[in-house]
């Protein structure tokens, strides 16, 4: 071999000496790099690997009247699942869960077979049955505790609590709006697993507990609750009507002490529909089926032969309908033609407006004529002359619209502005529906003279009680509210919620006047029905019609408040379509009056 073939050989072999010296090198500092500086992050990649997550859900925090007895707790129940990796005899769990959960073979074979890390059978098991389930010891079977929502009183003030779906998070009413404070944080359990998945019993298990849920104090009172839903069950079994609503507040600064709206639902139950709902329901259907069959009566007869049929619907979307239904709260998210407890209103708007004096007088002769518009008086006969105190006492409609007509439909307008009627009250519940009123430029003398008894127009209960409350407290504006401060587990406040009255909405002259009035109703006019000896009761009845109107059903309702001089307490009744007797003064009126005569001595007014 020649000397410049040795050389060139022997630089091959120098060039390939160090090109492998480098090849170490870089290779010695990738591992220095991933033993030391990258060390954590890969064992957490190995960790996060042979670790198996569990949630551990975190205890809700209770629901508390204003005296502390607790409407909403939590039970202690169980979630079943099954880590396929682990199973030894999937028969035998097939047969063993099938038999202890009351559930099909399809349904628990279908989970049982199916390769993932952990496949949930069942949750909010009955805790009882979760213990047993864990003494049997199966491989694979996996039995973690959990937290079901229990109301203690079932139907009491549902349409105001509400309830909470299967991951424990609101639906509807108090539940969903104060959510975050009342959910509190989930835990986690972690075990790790060999290469098969299957956990290591030596090895450690790694918990975070979980955190509880905040308590929500209210104003509510469970006494007075309870009987204001009593007394809405007895009215409408009585009456046989369909819906009874009924509120009880203070209206100095709107806590709300009761809130009922019968029928009202099983919390405990709430996909399960009442009997009394299913009746209504029924009701309901029936009066829509024979409006459709005049309808087309009517149509028939015109010539005009094409009826619209009625949509169909699903099996699955007609129970969602009726559960709907069911759960909402006529309180706050239907609204009605108030009738003559709107002559309050118009009262406060014609004083404030210097639109009339309580020597005033005026003429009823059981009607009055308005453009071409003939607007009877209750009293078919009429009142004859009256004056102003007289004709708010004999809740004369002639004397109303006079009143109407004096204010004018832009000022009269602006009064029902300035006194909060044409925004929501900002009730902490959901769904509260906005007052449904003329638009300013279009009120008429026809619309005015029907405004100003409470026709034409439609407002929520809530919405009337909040502004009656408004006008005799003093003239100020007030929030109706429920909650009153959430506190955690040793009951120390971490939030208020408490609502300060808002802005004067009638000077505190006209708000005297019309608790002098109004106290004259009960004791001398149509509200006499709601006396009670020893006390001083202010109020006002309506009775006005169902729409559409025609259809012969009527709705009956009284507000009253105590003291008339000074109201600590307020409450409002509304019967849907009593049967026989339907005037408020006769049958609204003395609802009032059995509630007052107990709920004001229990809170020593």
């Amino acid at each position: 071999m020649s000397s410049k073939n040795k050389t060139y050989n022997r630089k091959k072999v120098v060039a390939l000496f160090f090109f492998c010296m480098a090849a170490f090198f870089l290779l010695f500092i990738r591992l220095i790099d991933l033993m030391i500086f990258q060390s954590a992050y890969y064992t957490d990649k190995s960790v996060q690997l042979h670790e198996r997550e569990r949630s551990i859900k975190a205890a809700r925090g209770r629901i508390l009247d204003r005296n502390g007895v607790v409407l909403a707790d939590n039970k202690t129940v169980c979630t079943i699942s099954v880590i396929h990796s682990q199973l030894e005899d999937q028969e035998a769990v097939i047969a063993f869960l099938c038999e202890k959960l009351e559930l099909s073979e399809e349904f628990v074979r279908k989970r049982v077979e199916k390769v993932s890390s952990m496949e949930r059978i069942r949750s909010n098991v009955p805790k009882e049955l979760g213990d047993e389930i864990r003494e049997a010891d199966l491989p694979g079977v996996k039995v973690d505790e959990d937290y079901k929502r229990y109301y203690p009183y079932d139907a009491l003030a549902s349409k105001v609590l509400g309830f909470t779906g299967g991951d424990n998070q609101g639906i509807i009413g108090l539940e969903v709006i104060y959510d975050e404070y009342l959910s509190g944080e989930e835990g986690e359990i972690l075990t790790l697993t060999d290469a098969a998945g299957v956990e290591i019993e030596a090895a450690s298990e790694h918990r975070r507990e979980p955190v509880p849920g905040n308590d929500l104090v209210l104003s509510l009172d469970y006494n007075i609750q309870s009987y204001a839903t009593q007394l809405a069950k007895q009215v409408m079994a009585t009456k046989e009507a369909d819906r009874v609503s009924l509120i009880v507040m203070n209206p100095k600064n709107g806590e709300i002490m009761a809130m009922v709206d019968v029928p009202e639902f099983n919390l405990n139950e709430p996909y399960t529909l009442t009997p009394e709902y299913e009746a209504l329901r029924a009701k309901e259907e029936a009066r829509k089926q024979a409006a459709l069959e005049a309808k087309a009566a009517k149509e028939a007869e015109a010539g005009d032969e094409e009826v619209k049929e009625a949509e169909e619907k699903s099996e699955e979307e007609l129970k969602q309908e009726k559960l709907n239904g069911m759960w909402r709260n006529g309180c706050i998210n239907d609204t009605y033609e108030p009738g003559s407890t709107f002559k309050v209103i118009t009262a406060a708007a014609a004083l404030e407006s210097g639109c009339v004096a309580l020597s005033d007088t005026f003429s009823c002769p059981g009607f009055i004529v308005v453009d071409d518009r003939r607007i009877r008086c209750h009293k078919a006969g009429g009142h004859g002359a009256e004056d102003f105190t007289a004709g708010i006492c004999n809740s004369c409609n002639p004397v109303f619209v006079t009143l109407g007509l004096r204010i004018g439909a832009s000022r009269y307008y602006d009064c029902l502005k300035q006194f909060g009627l044409l925004e929501k009250t900002g009730v902490d519940l959901p769904g509260e529906a906005g007052t449904i009123m003329h638009r300013k430029d279009a009120i008429g003398n026809v619309e005015l003279a029907t405004m100003s008894f409470g026709q034409s127009f439609q407002i929520t209960p809530l919405q009337l009680a909040t502004t009656v409350s408004s006008l005799v407290n003093g003239g100020r504006r007030i929030t109706p509210h429920l909650a009153v401060e959430a506190v955690d587990a040793e009951g120390k406040r971490l939030e208020s919620f408490e609502k300060e009255a808002g802005r004067q909405i009638v000077s505190p002259e006209t708000s005297e006047t019309l608790q002098m009035l109004l106290e004259k109703v009960v004791s001398e006019g149509g509200g006499s029905k709601a006396q009670i000896e020893g006390y001083k009761i202010g109020g006002k009845t309506a009775t006005s019609q169902t729409l559409p109107r025609g259809s012969g059903r009527y709705i009956a309702s009284f507000v009253g408040f105590s003291p008339a001089d000074d109201p600590e307490v307020l409450a409002l009744v509304v019967i849907h379509s009593p049967q026989g007797t339907y005037y408020g003064g006769q049958i609204a009126a003395p609802v009032i009056r059995q509630l007052f005569e107990n709920v004001l001595p229990y809170l020593e007014k």
